[in-house]
């Protein structure tokens, strides 16, 4: 569930707005699909799950098929009823499963009666065929999943990680990992959509689903009925994942002054320093001190807090403002020579595999050679925060497939359906990046930016204007005429 808005209302975001109410003309058909109680435990009773066999590749559709799992709760008022809304999940390897009982409910009432809400798991996810490197545990510590560079900037062992890795996957993968790709799994949505007898869907897309539901609206644009991208990545087709990767150098220092500030601010338990000013050359300080003097931490994974295993709880700490206590409680301890209780375990396996097999097969990365040492040192220079992280090589650089198709270049061509929702300040995706997936939807799109701190803006770390702008857009259809702002 997202936590519950501690926003106060806020202006409305603009006076005029554009209506998209036309109703569908064609009345869903009932759909072929076997629905029955899903099988995790603590749902809301009203969930229900299937599962769709789809092409494992869609050269050849009528091969291989894999099935996807799908869930729904029913629009609450029949009578009212418009069609079905994706909740498209983050990731890449992420999961929407359980999302029609957990962030589906926090939709507003008019939302819910409107549509089934549909939570479903990627192909190669949970289960819908899920697939599995086989990494060893040390290789799914974070510190080696984001290729932070050694003390001295060297990348030597992240070229190393990043062959193991790709060894791993193509050795333990199978078949499905050459076929793991956004444009697949908007097909496959597309083939959900036909299964039920729907002529459209409206999706809340969120993260990295924001670039699936900008892709499905790209290779589907006429099925699209009213689309939410929450939080958008940089849709460079030359490069996604990279630039995806290279965006927490923006987005740390756009969100590290709000950090700063909360950090030193009189009566907070957790206060690091006077000024905020004082916070970022303490916060680097420390930093370069446990890439000297690592302290150990049984338990973890590494089982030691160095250097770069405090940048990397600065990355995620900053996903949701909720979580600055985390960090600061690491600085603290850190401080004085001690680590608190290690953080618990995860199984990262699946997700590990689906993500790397997505971001690889969707466009080719650069082979491993001198440009990536040089990039690093730019980045080391420019952003120490992130300490060329964002720039360092990937498995991609050594994925031994190509891409079964070229990257989905995002366009304008199509209705004007889509409204973007973005926070100002968002570590994950930047602003810099969401501005450059407006671009690209040109004329097709509306954007909300919201000054706000967090990854995820509606009904998560946005503001009231922003949420009752996203509200009102998939309860009525009505934009805003223009791009606006909720401060």
């Amino acid at each position: 569930m997202t936590k519950l808005r501690r926003n106060t209302a806020l202006l409305a975001a603009a006076a005029g707005v554009l209506t998209l109410t036309a109703p569908l003309t064609a009345t869903a058909q009932p759909a072929p699909l076997d629905w029955s109680t899903c099988e995790e435990s603590g749902l809301d009773p009203r969930q229900e799950c299937t599962t769709l066999d789809v092409p494992m590749d869609y050269t050849d559709p009528d091969g291989r098929k894999i099935g996807v799992a799908f869930s729904r709760i029913p629009a609450e008022d029949p009578a009212k009823r418009r069609g079905i809304l994706l909740l498209v999940p983050g990731g890449p390897g992420g999961s929407s499963l359980d999302q029609p009982s957990g962030e589906g409910q926090d939709l507003p009432q008019d939302v819910r009666d409107a549509y089934d809400l549909i939570g479903f798991d990627p192909r190669g996810v949970g289960r819908s065929a899920p697939v599995d490197c086989g990494l060893d545990r040390d290789d799914l510590a974070l510190t080696k999943l984001r290729p932070w560079p050694a003390p001295d900037g060297s990348i030597t062992g992240n070229l190393a990680t990043a062959q193991r890795m790709t060894d791993a996957c193509a050795r333990n993968g199978g078949d499905l990992m050459q076929h793991l790709s956004t444009a697949n799994e908007a097909r496959d949505l597309d083939r959900f959509r036909a299964a039920l007898g729907e002529r459209r869907v409206s999706a809340w897309s969120v993260s990295y689903g924001a670039y699936v539901g900008a892709v499905y609206s790209e290779l589907f644009p006429h099925r699209t009925d009213r689309i939410v991208l929450d939080s958008s990545g940089d849709p460079d087709p030359t490069r996604v994942g990279r630039a995806w990767l290279a965006g927490f150098e923006k987005g740390v220092e756009d969100t590290f002054p709000a950090f700063a500030a909360w950090a030193s601010r009189p009566g907070n338990p957790h206060r690091l320093a006077r000024t905020a000013a004082e916070v970022r050359p303490l916060v680097l300080g420390l930093a370069a001190r446990l890439d000297r003097e690592p302290i150990p931490w049984p338990g973890a994974n590494p089982e030691e807090l160095n250097g770069n295993v405090l940048r990397q709880t600065v990355l995620d700490s900053f996903y949701d403002p909720d979580g600055f206590d985390v960090l600061a409680r690491l600085v603290l301890a850190a401080r004085e020579g001690t680590v608190p209780a290690p953080p618990p375990g995860q199984d990262m396996r699946n997700t590990v595999a689906a993500s790397v097999g997505t971001m690889c097969n969707d466009v080719s990365w650069p082979a491993p050679s001198a440009r990536y040492e040089k990039e690093v040192a730019v980045s080391r220079a420019e952003h120490p925060l992130t300490a060329g992280m964002p720039r360092n090589v990937m498995p991609c650089a050594v994925w031994p497939w190509q891409p079964k198709e070229p990257p989905v270049r995002i366009t304008d061509d199509g209705p004007a359906t889509v409204l973007l929702v973005q926070n100002e300040r968002d570590v994950v995706t930047p602003l810099s990046g969401a501005l450059k997936m407006r671009a690209a939807l040109g004329r097709r799109a509306v954007m909300v930016t919201v000054d706000s701190t967090g990854h995820g803006a509606y009904l998560d770390n946005g503001n009231a204007c922003g949420d009752r702008t996203v509200s009102r857009f998939l309860a009525t259809g009505e934009r805003p005429r223009r791009d606006v702002r909720c401060g």
